[in-house]
């Protein structure tokens, strides 16, 4: 099932969003209230939850507090690597956490919290460890980021690529599975911590991957899923083919479902990470979305236990 909406992903993270088009973040702020309101028209009682941001900041938090974006949410989600790219220790995830309460009332989620194996399985495993331990009991949703490893045949999703060096290759390497499927050392611990513990894998369109997946979803005991639908796919050829698939191959799981990605020839710059020419059409793709896989998700009690909104912000 649907158990929740995210709005974009890393929206303060210049591989995900256009910081030079869009510095202030106000393209931002508008699309992300009218994709908020546009989702409580079709499923009031749905989880709706900022697109996990990084770097942990508390500035940006407070900017979208500002502009009005966090009042029609029911949480906020933060993202760290703190052994692969961020710049601070895995111990401080506590003190990072309470960084964005500090701005906010609403729950803060940790949709991606990962480790590679680049240097070495025994630092992911010992990683994979260490942030249950820190996490646990401290954020309501933790998505360990992630099942697979990326297929060396595909990007990652980084505006400079190679040129990052050791940084760009460390996103092949994040998976509990290898590329071929085969188990590192830190699946073999991540069943201690599940269900609390649940995982973060993004699916690209038609994605050999997906039944493989389900399978080892089961087998790990996972139950939260975060994944996610790109409106950039959706103007592929049966689109909605594949979003119908993978949608009913994930519904025994509790699914926090991402929408994000702007379709080349729909932004301001042919990018994925644009800001949309017109911020209605990416509000309309949350809408269809929700109306066709989550219509009626989530009771009052629920949403509640999310962060109940105290008012819906007013689409600027």
């Amino acid at each position: 099932m649907i158990e929740a909406v995210k709005f974009w992903n890393e929206p303060n993270n210049k591989s995900h969003w256009d910081l030079e088009i869009d510095p202030e973040w106000s393209h931002f702020s508008r699309m992300a209230r009218l994709a908020s309101a546009a989702c409580a028209a079709e499923s009031p009682h749905l989880t709706r939850v900022l697109g996990g941001i990084s770097p942990i900041d508390p500035g940006f938090m407070a900017r979208m507090r500002d502009e009005g974006v966090l009042g029609g949410l029911h949480a906020v989600a933060v993202h760290g690597f703190p052994l692969d790219w961020n710049l601070w220790q895995i111990d401080e995830w506590p003190a990072k956490l309470a960084e964005i309460q500090t701005v906010t009332p609403l729950p803060v989620w940790v949709t991606e919290v990962g480790v590679s194996s680049f240097g070495a399985e025994e630092v992911q495993a010992w990683g994979l460890k260490r942030s249950a331990e820190l996490l646990m009991g401290r954020a309501p949703r933790i998505h360990w980021y992630s099942l697979y490893d990326l297929p060396r045949a595909w990007p990652a999703t980084t505006r400079h690529r190679e040129a990052e060096g050791s940084s760009y290759y460390r996103h092949f390497h994040m998976g509990l599975l290898r590329e071929d499927g085969t188990p590192k050392l830190a699946a073999r611990e991540f069943a201690n911590f599940t269900p609390e513990l649940g995982i973060c894998q993004w699916f690209h369109f038609e994605d050999h991957r997906l039944d493989d997946a389900v399978q080892w979803l089961r087998r790990l005991g996972v139950r939260k899923l975060r994944t996610g639908l790109s409106w950039a796919d959706s103007f592929r050829p049966d689109a909605d083919a594949w979003f119908d698939r993978q949608m009913r191959a994930l519904e025994e799981f509790d699914v926090t479902l991402t929408l994000c990605f702007t379709p080349e020839h729909r932004g301001i710059q042919p990018h994925h990470s644009s800001a949309p020419q017109v911020a209605e059409e990416y509000a309309e793709f949350c809408a269809r979305m929700v109306r066709r896989y989550a219509a009626g998700a989530g009771t009052p009690a629920d949403a509640a236990a999310a962060g109940e909104p105290a008012a819906l912000a007013t689409p600027a």
